[in-house]
Formats: structure tokens, sequence, C-alpha cells
């Protein structure tokens, strides 16, 4: 297989739908599926062959009673043999390498999909994500396969047909009309595989899904004591999921039952004939010997390629969930501009380094914002969705936002990913941790000095998960770092935010699961680190403490700002301020 084969181009567009993806499988793999087909067709061949060689030695030896052509024909038959079983060995294994290479480029291109800068709108969750590049990567793999094998029966059809057609041509004839007319029946069941197969997946993937935010969550499950309905809820979606399976599965046994009964009722038409043909003398003895084992023989091509449109109908069901994926537009749309790093870090002008000017996003509305060097704002949203909408802003998410939102005096939407990333970061709500150690999750880049770690955690009241464990740093974390508390996980989170040193820091309800006294000491450590290393911080929360000591604080009401002013003059002078901070 050629590197073009194996992969696919970095500027190949993605599938554009289920009949694009099984395209390209074929156009990547086609040398080893070529080769497939043609040793799995020389082995469908030799089976072919195998009546045919016996009726032949019943005529030539065994009837005339020739020792000679007898050892002829023993020889030949050993000789077919030979051939036919590493025939088979061969196309096998190049047909199997190809699922399995295809499979697990399949796998690849899910990950990079999922992984990308960019990110992908493709509304599928975790667990189906996690679906998808498994199962649904292996059955869409499995049409190259299936393309092989299908070449490989027919090749067997047609031999026995052209073998049939050189006995007797009337009961070729026959063998040529009824077998395309029992496929031609046997494609209405299919579709109805496809469709089972697709809701299978789709309901599997979903059940998938439910069960990761359930682990993930579990702990916060028991806490609340929701463990039951939780429970209830993967019951009653895991039972969907079920009910979708066994139809599958039924739809694939009425299938295999009507290719079977199929293939069994032309076999009998077939011998029947025959024998009938032989008592009027049409057929010498090996004749028949020969018709008899081809129309025997017959209805195992015929059900293998019965099979092969089934797998063609569960490829085509898993292609479509793996396009929605692979097709799925991005989450960001960025530009080419560069923002100089200088420009980013150290402008001499009181420009502001971030700026919202009549943004429109979702919930939000002609939203004026500015932010400069060396400033700490607060933000205080009176609804959820908006804090939302301004995080996708500030993250360059919001592909369809109104208005303008620069950065460094570039449109956002101008700005390459990597200056936007460089210069702007925002350390979301929902904490992310990952296995490894407490430095593997603060390290953010080439940086690893760990004075540098240490004042991070300092400032975000967390250098007791440090000095309070013999491994310092280094002290392991679970996935998920599951053996952390909440508020712990958050201030890891902080800490990692701060570490990273951004020209632009967004905050997002950063002390939510910590006590009012750890709060207090990370408003003060946040402040006082982003002070002293002169970077842009935004803070969109309701805690008194960080809004205390921010410069400026401002009021969004209703997708729009309503006020703006320092904590203490809006905690006197604005009622609802005062009853969202101070409740």
């Amino acid at each position: 297989m050629t590197a073009a084969e194996g992969r696919t181009a970095p500027d190949e567009p993605p599938p554009t739908d289920a009949a694009a993806l099984r395209s390209r499988t074929l156009r990547r793999h086609r040398g080893p599926i070529a080769l497939g087909a043609f040793f799995l067709s020389l082995h469908q061949l030799c089976e072919v062959l195998v009546p045919v060689a016996i009726g032949l030695t019943i005529d030539l030896a065994v009837a005339t009673g020739d020792v000679v052509a007898l050892a002829w024909c023993v020889g030949g038959l050993a000789l077919l043999f030979t051939v036919l079983a590493l025939a088979y060995r061969t196309g096998a294994r190049l047909t199997l390498g190809v699922a399995e290479r295809e499979a697990h480029l399949l796998r690849l291109e899910s990950a990079h999909r999922v992984l990308h800068p960019h990110g992908e709108r493709s509304g599928l969750r975790s667990g189906e994500i996690l679906a998808v590049a498994t199962s649904d990567a292996d059955q869409a793999a499995s049409y190259a396969r299936a393309w092989a094998i299908g070449i490989g029966q027919v090749t067997a059809i047609v031999a026995t047909t052209v073998v049939l057609l050189s006995i007797d041509v009337p009961l070729g004839l026959g063998v040529l009309v009824g077998l395309p007319l029992m496929l031609l029946a046997l494609r209405f069941p299919a579709a109805r595989i496809t469709r089972r197969t697709e809701d299978k997946q789709a309901t599997a993937a979903r059940a998938a899904a439910v069960a990761t935010d359930l682990v993930g969550g579990l702990r916060v499950l028991m806490g609340i004591g929701a463990r039951r309905d939780a429970a209830l809820r993967y019951r009653e979606v895991s039972d969907r999921a079920l009910t979708a399976s066994v139809g599958a599965a039924a739809s694939n046994g009425v299938y295999t039952g009507l290719v079977t009964a199929a293939g069994a009722v032309f076999l009998a038409c077939v011998a029947g004939a025959s024998g009938w043909m032989a008592l009027q003398g049409r057929l010498t003895v090996g004749e028949l010997v020969i018709v008899v084992g081809l129309a025997q023989f017959l209805a195992e091509p015929i059900k293998g390629l019965g099979m092969v449109g089934q797998l063609f109908a569960i490829a085509k069901a898993s292609a479509r969930r793996m396009v929605r994926l692979l097709g799925a537009p991005d989450a960001v749309t960025p530009g080419d501009r560069v923002l100089p790093l200088s420009a980013a870090e150290e402008d001499p002008s009181d420009e502001p380094i971030l700026a919202l000017r009549g943004a429109g996003h979702r919930t939000l509305d002609d939203v004026d914002l500015t932010l400069r060097r060396g400033e700490l704002v607060g933000v205080l949203t009176t609804d959820p969705r908006d804090a939302e909408a301004l995080v996708d802003l500030l993250s360059g998410r919001a592909n369809e936002a109104r208005g303008a939102t620069t950065v460094g005096g570039i449109p956002i939407e101008e700005l390459d990913l990597a200056s936007l990333r460089r210069t702007v970061l925002v350390e979301e709500h929902g904490v992310s941790l990952f296995e490894g150690t407490l430095r593997s999750n603060l390290v953010t880049g080439p940086d690893h000095d760990e004075t540098r770690l240490m004042t991070a955690l300092e400032a975000a009241a967390a250098t007791e998960l440090v000095d309070g464990h013999p491994d310092g740093l280094d002290r392991p974390v679970r996935d998920r770092a599951t053996d952390l508390s909440g508020g712990q996980r958050q201030r890891v989170a902080l800490a990692r935010a701060l570490a990273a040193d951004p020209p632009v820091l967004v905050l997002h309800d950063p002390t939510t699961a910590v006590d009012a006294v750890t709060e207090e000491a990370i408003a003060q450590g946040v402040a006082t680190l982003r002070a002293a290393r002169g970077g842009a911080t935004l803070v969109i929360a309701s805690s008194p403490a960080l809004l205390a000591r921010a410069d400026r604080v401002l009021v969004l009401r209703e997708g729009r700002i309503h006020a703006e002013g320092t904590h203490t003059r809006l905690v006197e002078d604005d009622p609802h301020y005062r009853e969202a901070v101070l409740r």
C-alpha cells in the first residue's frame, strides 16, 4: 500500500456523504483490494472446479478403468486443493488487513477531527463520539472487504453458470435467469437492515454518552442524593438501545433466513432438473455428479452474496454516522492575521487589548466592553446564558456574532488561531484535568520552572496540595482527577491558567466550589499576581470577594450592559446588583 493510499491527504476535504466515504475507502486501498479480490476469486474458481474434476474422474478413469488416467486425476485434485487453500489464505489475509487498516485510519481521522484546534459542531456527545470512532469505524471499514468477498462470490456464480451452460444450455439459462431475480428480491429487506442498524448504533451511542456523563459525575450525584434518578435515566436510555439492538438482530436474522431459504429452493430446482435430465439420458453419470455438485456448491456463493448485501447495508449505516463527525463544521473559524507577541504583551498606548463594540451573540445584544493591560474587570451576569454567550465571544467560538470583537485592535475573526490562543486564555467553569501528575496538569508550555508553578498555586490558594503530599508537584492525579475534591480541581485549573500567564485571562466562575475564606485568599492572590505581571484579567462571576478587587464591574442584565462602576458604588447604588452579589 502506498503512502497516498494509506492516509488522506492533508488538503483533501472530508467526505460529504456516506457514498463519498465508501468510495474513498475503495480508492485508497485499491491495490490490496484488487489483489484480495483476485485471490478470493481464484479460490472460488477452484471450488467450482472440484465437482468438475470429480465428474471428469468418474467419466475418464472410473467408468473406463484406466489406472493412468486415475493417477493423473488424483494428482490434479491434489494440486487443485493446494491452490484452493493457498488462494483463500492469501485473499483472506489481504482483505482482513484492508479492513483493519481502514478502521485504524477512520479512528485516526475521528481523533484528529475531535482534537483539531478549530473544534467541531457535530452535536455528538463524548460517549457518542467514542462509539463512532470504535464500532462505526469497524463496520464502515468492512465495506472494502465486502467488495472483495462479493467479487469472489460473483466469480463463483459466473464460473458455475459457464460450466452448466457447457453441459446443457437450458440448464445454464435457468441459472442465469433465476439467480438475478432472487438477488433482486433480497434487496428490499437489506434496506430495512440499514435503517435498523443505524438506529441501533445511534441508541447505543446515546447510552454510552449517558454512561460516560454519569460515571464522570458519580460523586456529585451521590452527594446530592440523585443516584436513583440517574440510574432510572440510564435504564430508560439503555432499554431503548436494547430494543433497537433486538430489532436490528431480528432484521438480520430474517434476512439470513431468507437468503438460506432462497438458496435451498434454488438448489432443489437445479438438482431436480438435472436428475430428470440424467434419467432421460441427456447427461452422463459424471455430468450428473458435476451438475448436482455445482448446484449444491452454488448455495454457498448465493448465501455469501446475500451476506455481502447485509455487510453493505451495515457499512452504509455506520458510514453515515462517520460522515456526521468527519464532515462536521468547525466550532471556530479563525482568520490568518498574526498578532505580534510584543504587541500582545507590551504596548505603550492606552488602547484596550480586548474590546467589544456593539457585540451580540445568542442572548447578548449591543454589548460594549473594554479591557486594558494591567486591568482587572469584573462582569456580573444575572442570566447564566449571558455568561456562556460572552465566553463564546471571547474564545472566538461565536462564528455568527454581531458587532465587533477585537484583540490588540484586530477583529477576532481575522486572527489566526495561534495568535488568539497565545493572547487570550479562557478558563471556563467546567474543569478538565487529566491522569498523570499535578505537575503535568499545571505545565502548559516548554517552561517547566517550578518556582513559576508554585507561585501560581499560591495565588490559587492550592499550595497544600504540594506541601501536604510526599511527592510534592509530582503527586499522582487519577483520571478526571477523581482523587481530588471539587474545590481542589477548581483551584488546580485556576493555577494552570495563572501559570500560563497570558496577556488576557478570562475566568468564568473560578471559585464556586470553595469556601468563603479560600475564596477571599484566591481573590487576593489572583489580583496581586496579575497586577504584578501586567496582564489583563476579566472575571465573569458573582463572587463579592472577586468583584471587590476589580478595578471596575460591569452588570450584564437581559443581554445588555445596565451598569458600570466599582463594587462598592454598585452595592450602594444598584439594588439588583446588591441582591445578586450579597445574597
